[in-house]
């Protein structure tokens, strides 16, 4: 076997191509997949920090939620006393409206009663005096009639 130039001619080229390969294209290809890497590294610690934030998020809009919930029941209890409250108000408010009127129902009543028997009072008198002008077959002049009236008027 010889070995010459056929054989030193391609390991030559072959040596020459892997000193320029590592001299001049390896290094942009690595620092390339380490900028790439990298990349990949700080979107997966992004994604990470993302998750955690989410996670973190829900557990603050739960804990809002929760205290929505808690305050909308507060105010719902708080509407319910306030109807209640205003439940009994208006009724007491009927209360003393309905006693109001009918007490002042008993007074017009009371009035009223006084009124016929002043009425009765003075018709009872006339007609004790017609009954008794009549018996006397004369007639009582009005000063006197009237008196009479008053009179009688005061003893019923």
């Amino acid at each position: 076997m010889n070995f010459g130039a056929t054989f030193w001619g391609p390991m030559i080229s072959f040596a020459l191509f892997v000193w320029f390969t590592m001299k001049f294209v390896w290094p942009p290809i690595q620092k390339a997949l380490a900028d790439r890497q990298k990349q990949i590294a700080d979107g997966l610690a992004a994604g990470e920090r993302g998750k955690q934030e989410l996670d973190k998020a829900k557990a603050e809009v739960d804990e809002m939620l929760r205290d929505a919930r808690q305050q909308a029941t507060e105010i719902i209890n708080q509407a319910n006393r306030r109807q209640e409250e205003m439940i009994e108000e208006a009724r007491a408010d009927a209360r003393s409206e309905a006693e109001r009127i009918l007490a002042a129902a008993r007074d017009e009543v009371e009035q009223e009663v006084q009124r016929a028997r002043e009425d009765l009072r003075k018709e009872v008198s006339q007609l004790a005096i017609q009954a008794s002008s009549q018996i006397l077959k004369r007639e009582v002049d009005a000063k006197t009639h009237s008196d009479l009236i008053d009179q009688m008027a005061r003893q019923l």
